[in-house]
């Protein structure tokens, strides 16, 4: 019987560096890549399948969304207990495509948009390029790590804001947030009339100890305040493909995207996309489950990494996903120590100040990878420092 993690399949770093995708072609060969959220496993067997069986019925037309609905329905209710109904999923290219288009339907121009800084940098860019206003209600810190400020985010509703951009898990800082904490959300959004839009893609990427709760599952005014995008790029390391899902929780909110939306928005995903995301939501959970492990197993190793080598940097260990958010402001590298990672250590980590203000003195690191690869890149981290 295998291990569970050799159904992950070992990449070698000569393989890593032959990858044409953002993550390792973008930095000179001598740059270990731990920055944008790409992971260094082997794609799922089921996926892989998928896509070499249509490779070889030259199958590359154009997207059929049908068999998404069905496949992502048994998927959301096998993994969080959410009850889909398949008609009420649609087919989109991506996330921030969809959250794009979802603007422009639903807030006025300079209408306001709430994001929860520090958060995952497109966020800022698509209110602007809409031509929407951004009113940011940032995280607190709390006595058990990061949550919600619900009373920030009752200020920004009650200004007048249209929309809120609701990252559940958090990007960068890996936080799921609870049942009490979405109802009050959703209470919230009732009251004020605001449209919730929740980015739930690193949702799959739920670690052990933690709960996904999508926000639709929570009852009839989740579903007549908000809207679900999700998909497998992140879990299933495929955004190269151009396959998310839009999830409506009822048949009122869906005929308003129905209403609203360009009909044009699904012909921009892709049919392998569409081929992939089916397989991976149809699969028996074994390549899911051991992914998930060996990120619970990476997370603890970069708390010991960073214990011994790090000691002046502070890192919580998220609860979903394979992103580090890594405070080091007691280092003395200014706003942007990732620039100091890059030059010394030749380790690429993503800029703080690019998730907003907040992100000043952090950087966002990526460990979906090999514990072999994650120990040198922390080694390279410790290096830059004695170099500094």
């Amino acid at each position: 019987m295998r291990a569970p993690h050799d159904v992950l399949g070992e990449v070698s770093p000569e393989r890593l560096r032959a990858r044409r995708s953002a993550k390792w072609a973008t930095h000179p060969e001598d740059v270990l890549p731990a920055w944008v959220a790409e992971t260094d496993f082997q794609l799922a067997p089921a996926v892989r399948l998928a896509l070499e069986e249509a490779i070889a019925n030259d199958d590359c037309g154009y997207a059929f969304p049908a068999p998404l609905g069905p496949a992502f329905a048994a998927f959301a209710e096998r993994r969080f207990g959410w009850r889909v109904e398949p008609e009420r999923v649609r087919l989109v290219p991506d996330v921030m495509s969809a959250v794009a288009a979802l603007l422009h339907a639903f807030a006025p121009p300079g209408g306001g948009v709430v994001v929860t800084p520090p958060v995952y940098p497109p966020f800022f860019s698509v209110v602007g390029e809409v031509g929407r206003r951004l009113v940011e209600a940032p995280l607190a810190a709390g006595p058990s790590g990061w949550e919600l400020d619900l009373d920030a985010i009752e200020r920004a509703f009650s200004g007048g804001c249209a929309a809120f951009l609701l990252c559940n898990p958090h990007n960068p800082t890996g936080l799921v947030l609870g049942r009490e904490t979405l109802e009050a959300v959703v209470a919230l959004a009732g009251r004020y009339g605001v449209l919730v839009v929740a980015d739930e893609i690193h949702a799959p990427l739920t670690l052990p100890g933690a709960t996904h709760v999508p926000y639709l599952a929570l009852g009839e005014e989740a579903a007549a305040t908000g809207v679900s995008l999700t998909g497998t790029s992140k879990a299933w390391n495929v955004p190269g493909l151009k396959c998310g899902v839009l999830v409506s929780g009822s048949d009122a909110m869906d005929a308003r995207l129905g209403e609203r939306l360009p009909r044009s928005l699904p012909f921009h995903a892709g049919h392998l996309g569409v081929v992939a995301s089916v397989a991976a939501f149809s699969d028996d959970g074994v390549w899911l489950d051991a992914l998930l492990d060996r990120l619970d197993g990476n997370r603890r190793l970069l708390a010991e990494l960073i214990e011994r080598e790090l000691p002046a940097v502070a890192y919580a260990p998220p609860e979903a996903g394979y992103l580090a958010w890594l405070d080091c402001r007691e280092l003395g590298l200014g706003d942007d120590p990732a620039a100091t990672f890059l030059e010394r250590g030749r380790v690429a980590l993503s800029p703080g100040p690019t998730f907003g203000t907040q992100g000043r003195g952090h950087a966002r690191l990526n460990f979906g990878t090999s514990p072999e690869l994650l120990e040198e890149i922390v080694r390279r981290m410790a290096r830059a420092l004695r170099s500094a």
